[in-house]
């Protein structure tokens, strides 16, 4: 039986996104196959999760916008990491990696 795709665990499209643009200024259907790529399409993301969470972290200051050309010269907008966001990435980061290995603890628990 083939892998399916897995729905992201509550709260962590955002980390996910801003982690992508930290790398790299991109279009929203950029992010989006970029996940899927680096996740080994483990995680597929609909254009509609990911409109949503554009705006969230917009009006929370974490990303900025711009409408710009593509590589095939079609217009889409663009988005950027503010340093707020990545100050947020680092915390959030820090924090996934605290509750895995909480996780990993109860997991191996006998």
């Amino acid at each position: 039986m083939a892998d399916k795709p897995s729905d992201l665990v509550q709260g962590t499209l955002d980390m996910l996104i801003l982690k992508t643009l930290a790398l790299q200024p991109m279009h929203g259907y950029g992010i989006g196959v970029r996940l899927e790529q680096i996740s080994k399409g483990v995680f597929r993301l609909n254009a509609g999760s990911l409109f949503v969470a554009f705006q969230r972290l917009q009006r929370a200051g974490l990303i900025t916008s711009e409408w710009k050309a593509t590589e095939n010269s079609r217009r889409a907008k663009y988005y950027a990491l503010t340093g707020q966001g990545r100050k947020r990435l680092d915390m959030e980061t820090r924090e996934w990696g605290r509750q895995v290995a909480a996780i990993g603890r109860i997991l191996e628990a006998s």
